[in-house]
């Protein structure tokens, strides 16, 4: 998430996690023209995929590893919030569920992962103040 918006409301990130992120990785950088940089996850690398006209991180392409285990293998929007405990407890009581998290991530926020009434998923963010 190294490029992650601050608009409250917006799509702040794109992350794809996935068993086999190197390939997938060479997937759409050959299909979509973007570039790719490593991302130090310790004994592994992840991808943070970038334009190649801006130079910009447009998304992340994730190994479906360590904390990133058991999200689901979609691509999967980060919606900015201003107060995540506050969008938790809304999402709760309006039918929605909380399927993993809150997170923290790294120095940037926390987030946690949502499944809505109708079934669909998304990840909340709240930027580190």
């Amino acid at each position: 998430m190294s490029d992650v918006k601050n608009d409250t409301g917006t799509i702040g990130w794109l992350d794809l996690t996935v068993e086999n992120a190197v390939e997938i990785k060479n997937f759409y950088s050959a299909v979509t023209g973007w570039k790719y940089e490593q991302v130090s996850m310790g004994d592994y690398n992840d991808f943070s995929m970038v334009s190649p006209g801006s130079g910009t991180s447009v998304a992340g392409i994730c190994h479906k590893r360590g904390g990133n285990a058991e999200i689901p293998s979609q691509w999967l929007i980060y919606i900015i919030v201003e107060d995540l405990e506050k969008s938790i407890d809304s999402c709760n009581s309006l039918g929605g569920s909380v399927i993993l998290g809150p997170k923290t991530s790294g120095d940037y926020g926390k987030y946690c992962i949502i499944r809505d009434p109708a079934g669909a998923v998304a990840a909340l963010f709240e930027k580190k103040k």
